[in-house]
């Protein structure tokens, strides 16, 4: 759903509203699903009704693996002469902080006596995360994901179908994360009265945004009882990557009421800014760095759109920064001046991805890389003392990594024979 179904749509804005952002515009007939949802959050995630929060957290550290450590990077605190420290979300089992909001959200299903779980995913960290939830609660599961992303990422696709999942190939559009959420928005359409959509990001309509929030918050949380407890203090800055934004908002929500904390949100700037409306594409996923307001999925925020009000074609060299919107809370952050949206290029998230795995023994995400591309870029902006969330692991991204260098090296000694490993 985007901004060309507007006029089509009820808005409800409630309490699911972020100064201009957020809401809930939707087809008439998710209404009382959302409600359900609604009600839902409140009992069982705001009063702990049942016990829910406290089985939560129980399943968050004996099948989770939770707290996750905040690590001194010794090397880079020594290369950029000030302390650099880790948030380790890669160490989650499943390998990213995507288990966080999905089992919270399978869990939710169940005490909501949901039948089955649909989710969509980008890069196959959401979808690995809900299957995964899904096998250990014992819920069928559905997942959408785009045939460029399962093109992109096999391994995940092998490990969703491994936990017992359903993955579904979306040839519409660019076979990305935009059209995987358009199809399981579908799939919940005509379902909702026995199906719980697990939305993976801080994104669509209320009360998504809160929950996922809520259920990622524990990264920030850990953090700053961590650095607290490790530097007498709390950060100069926070550091984190955004797509949709359940990474970055999940590190920064314990820090919003510390003025004194800087908030950076690092977005996957592509090979250029630009945005080519005739042609209908972005060579970025910039989308607080660039985009303008729109309604996508259900909410009012940020997206790269036309002039026209079409969503456009997004990119980044990372499946999971590769979304044409951003949530709302994200948006308003950004809005009201609490966060700071910055944004790196593909070749700068690849430098990242390998200057962590060189210097620090720890392959990142490439979603991860873009905050690491921005340490590296803009250290004195950032203070003294900083945190880097480093989201996810770079299993993931081995293959996309290896052909992306093979593509440089081939770019710089273009008669070199690059040796393919067979």
């Amino acid at each position: 759903m985007s901004t060309g179904d507007h006029d089509r749509e009820t808005r409800r804005d409630a309490d699911g509203t972020f100064g201009e952002y957020g809401g809930q515009y939707v087809p008439e007939a998710l209404m009382p699903a959302l409600q359900e949802l609604e009600d839902a959050y409140e009992r069982y995630v705001l009063e702990n009704e049942d016990g829910f929060m406290d089985e939560f957290r129980e399943r968050m550290r004996d099948f989770g693996g939770r707290p996750t450590p905040l690590q001194r990077a010794d090397r880079l605190s020594e290369r950029y002469d000030r302390e650099i420290y880790l948030k380790r979300e890669d160490l989650v089992h499943g390998g990213a902080h995507k288990l966080n909001n999905a089992l919270g959200q399978v869990l939710l299903a169940k005490y909501m006596g949901k039948e089955r779980v649909i989710a969509e995913t980008g890069a196959g960290q959401h979808g690995t995360a809900t299957a995964m939830a899904a096998a250990h609660l014992d819920v069928p599961c559905e997942i959408y994901m785009g045939r460029t992303d399962i093109n992109r990422q096999r391994p995940n696709v092998y490990r969703m179908r491994m936990n017992g999942a359903e993955v579904n190939p979306v040839t519409a559009g660019s076979g990305t994360l935009k059209e995987a959420i358009n199809e399981t928005m579908r799939d919940w359409a005509t379902t909702v009265e026995r199906t719980h959509y697990v939305i993976g990001s801080v994104v669509g309509p209320h009360p998504f945004p809160k929950l996922v929030r809520d259920f990622q918050s524990v990264i920030g949380e850990e953090a700053r009882e961590q650095i607290r407890e490790k530097a007498g203090r709390l950060p100069d800055s926070v550091v984190a990557c955004a797509g949709g934004g359940s990474n970055t908002m999940g590190a920064f929500h314990a820090f919003v009421p510390d003025e004194n904390v800087d908030l950076y949100a690092v977005e996957a700037g592509g090979s250029s800014l630009e945005i080519d409306t005739d042609a209908g594409v972005a060579p970025n996923s910039a989308t607080l760095s660039t985009g303008t307001d729109g309604v996508l999925h259900g909410a009012m925020t940020k997206l790269l759109q036309s002039d026209d009000g079409q969503i456009v074609e997004s990119h980044s060299v990372s499946a999971g920064l590769d979304y044409a919107g951003v949530g709302p809370e994200l948006s308003h952050l950004v809005e009201t001046g609490r966060v700071t949206p910055v944004n790196v290029d593909d070749e700068a998230a690849l430098d990242g991805f390998h200057r962590l795995s060189n210097l620090e023994g720890i392959i990142p995400a490439l979603e991860s890389s873009h905050a690491l591309g921005y340490l590296e870029e803009q250290t004195d902006e950032l203070g003294d003392l900083v945190i880097v969330n480093v989201s996810g692991r770079g299993d993931k991204d081995l293959e996309t990594v290896l052909e992306e260098t093979e593509k440089r090296d081939l770019e710089a000694a273009p008669d070199v024979e690059v040796f393919d490993g067979e």
